[in-house]
C-alpha cells in the first residue's frame, strides 16, 4: 500500500470535520474522493500532506507513520495541487515551477542543473515552455492550471493530492488537464487521488473511490458498485438517474430533471 489511512478523526471547536475514516490506496492506483460540499474531502487532503494537523497513529505512507517524517521528506513522497493559490501573482512561471524542487533542495543553496532540468522537463509535459518568463497574473485559468501541475511534476513526488484540478475550466481546459494527469500517470506510475465533485469524472477515470458525507465514510469500492441508486442516494442524499455511456459499456449519472419540456 502506498498510503495506509486507520481511524483518522479530526475535529474544531463545536465540530467534527471527519471521522473514523479509514482506507488504503494502492502504489499507481487513481482514487477518487467525492461527497457532498462540507463533507471533508479538501480537509482530507489537507491533513494527509500535513498541511492541517494530523494525528500521531493515524496515516501511513508505505509502511512509515506520516508523523514521524520531516516535512521535506514527506514532500519527496507526496505534492498537493490546491483548488487556488495566494499571494503569488507576481512569480514568472519558470520561478513559481522551481518551488516544487523545495524538498530537493539544501537551505540557502543555488538550484543545481538537475533542478533545473526537473523544472524545465515538466513545463514541457505541460506544455507551458512558451510561458516560462511570464508572470502568473497574466495567465488564464486553464494556463494557471498547468503551472500549478507543473510545480507538482518537478517535485518528482509519488503521490498527487488533486483538489478540484479542474474547477472553474471549461470543458477544453478540462480535457487538456485530465490529459496531463492520463500521461503522468502512465510515464511515472503516480499515484493520484483526486476529489471532484463531477460523480461521472470519478466513475470513468478511476479505480476505485471513497465517498464522504459529514465526514464520515459514505462508500468505498469501484466505478461499478458506485454506479447504484443506493450507494449514490447514501453519498448525496438524493436519487440520481442511471444511464448507458454512449461510447463505453459504463453507465453515467444524471441528477434528476425538473419538469418536462413543454
Amino acid at each position: 500500500m502506498m498510503l495506509d489511512v486507520r481511524n483518522l478523526t479530526v475535529s474544531v471547536p463545536g465540530r467534527r470535520l471527519l471521522d473514523s475514516v479509514s482506507f488504503s490506496v494502492a502504489a499507481g492506483e487513481r482514487f477518487a474522493i467525492i461527497g457532498p460540499n462540507g463533507a471533508g474531502k479538501s480537509t482530507l487532503l489537507k491533513v494527509l500532506c500535513r498541511i492541517l494537523p494530523q494525528p500521531a497513529e493515524a496515516v501511513r505512507w508505505q509502511g512509515q507513520l506520516s508523523s514521524g517524517l520531516a516535512q521535506k521528506d514527506l514532500a519527496r513522497w507526496v505534492a498537493y495541487v490546491p483548488q487556488a493559490l495566494a499571494h503569488t501573482e507576481e512569480f514568472a512561471v519558470r520561478e513559481f515551477v522551481l518551488m516544487g524542487r523545495y524538498p530537493h533542495l539544501s537551505p540557502f543553496s543555488n538550484p543545481r542543473r538537475r533542478d533545473w532540468e526537473a523544472v524545465d522537463q515538466a513545463l514541457a509535459a505541460t506544455g507551458m515552455e512558451a510561458f516560462s518568463g511570464r508572470t502568473l497574473a497574466t495567465l488564464s485559468g486553464g494556463e494557471l492550471q498547468k503551472v500549478v501541475l507543473a510545480a507538482a511534476l518537478a517535485q518528482e513526488a509519488r503521490v498527487l493530492l488533486l483538489d478540484e484540478p479542474t474547477a472553474h475550466l471549461d470543458p477544453f481546459q478540462q480535457d487538456q488537464i485530465y490529459a496531463l494527469l492520463e500521461s503522468a500517470h502512465s510515464r511515472q506510475n503516480l499515484t493520484l487521488l483526486e476529489v471532484t465533485h463531477d460523480v461521472n469524472r470519478a466513475a470513468l477515470g478511476h479505480d476505485r473511490i471513497l465517498g464522504l458525507r459529514d465526514g464520515r465514510v459514505a462508500f468505498l469500492g469501484t466505478p461499478e458498485e458506485l454506479m447504484r441508486p443506493e450507494a449514490l442516494r447514501e453519498i448525496y442524499g438524493k436519487r440520481f438517474l442511471l444511464a448507458p455511456h454512449p461510447n463505453l459499456n459504463r453507465l453515467v449519472v444524471l441528477p434528476e430533471g425538473g419538469r418536462e419540456a413543454t
